[in-house]
């Protein structure tokens, strides 16, 4: 397995001015996010204060975003990331569509929406679960339930329906639910708890329960303390230094995952100090193994 020097994850304006930083440097980088780049940027109806770009609108702002990666032939992997574990003197990146390996780690998720659901976080591993593509094998045959927080996870529901004996796909989003495959039942409710009894996990709404092997809880984003064990984290956010290191050596976060303000300039100052912080790392790394 190739080893990249860097990996980002996240597509927004911080992760991809830390591609642009780490690009310009010529280090190897993996860059992994969704071609949109950020949903949160491209629905702005107007931004006012990104230097050199007055009165920008966020489609507009992410239209430049992709010419300038496209310019600079850095490669999007579209993927989702799961967990990512410190190896010592590299990093392990689970991700739906396989692992990976990078000497360096820049985490620039954004904040995931609203809270975790009670029972979610201890459950996690036993009956909950963050990516339907990695498990569904295990499932085989079985009842399982998707709470899909975007229509993109409509695919997910779908794929999982191929070896699944049942799928109960529960949308939080407004937008209407194409799914037609008959093992597919959508239900339409308001997430409260995830219980596990028995070897099954039960996904409590609003209004009734749904019993299943699995609950498939598929966000756009993790909670950083559950991407990455042993990170110190303070609520949604990653703790940081100046230099957007975190407390696991090597790993660095920027963006709104590191904190207030929530701004697309701030976000990629960030985002460039961090790319910045990582070579530093790298070139102290190279040294210690000469």
């Amino acid at each position: 397995m190739s080893r990249y020097d860097i990996a980002i994850i996240g597509s927004g304006p911080a992760g991809v001015s830390a591609a642009l930083t780490a690009k310009n440097r010529n280090k190897s980088i993996l860059f992994i996010g969704k071609r949109d780049l950020s949903n949160k940027v491209s629905k702005s109806h107007r931004i006012l204060n990104y230097p050199g770009i007055p009165d920008v609108t966020g489609a507009d702002l992410i239209k430049a975003m992709q010419d300038h990666l496209d310019s600079m032939g850095i490669v999007l992997t579209e993927d989702q990331v799961t967990n990512v574990y410190a190896m010592g003197d590299y990093f392990a990146l689970q991700c739906a569509k396989g692992m990976y390996e990078a000497s360096s780690v820049i985490i620039a998720t954004g904040v995931m929406p609203g809270k975790l659901l009670k029972g979610e976080e201890e459950n996690l591993g036993r009956g909950v679960s963050y990516c339907a593509t990695c498990d569904a094998p295990l499932y085989k045959g079985k009842e399982t339930t998707i709470l899909g927080y975007s229509p993109k996870e409509e695919d997910e529901a779908a794929f999982l329906a191929e070896v699944a004996s049942k799928v109960y796909y529960v949308p939080v989003y407004q937008d209407e639910v194409g799914l037609k495959d008959p093992k597919i039942e959508v239900i339409h409710g308001v997430p409260k708890e995830i219980r596990r009894e028995d070897k099954r996990s039960t996904l409590v709404l609003n209004d009734r329960e749904i019993e299943s092997d699995v609950v498939f809880v598929l966000r756009d984003a993790v909670s950083p303390g559950q991407l990455v064990p042993g990170l110190e984290t303070e609520g949604a956010h990653i703790v940081t230094q100046r230099d957007m290191s975190t407390s696991i050596k090597g790993l660095f976060a920027a963006g709104d995952i590191a904190g207030t303000p929530y701004q697309d300039a701030k976000a990629v100052g960030e985002g460039c100090v961090a790319a910045l912080s990582a070579v530093s790392y790298l070139t102290e790394l190279s040294k210690q193994g000469s």
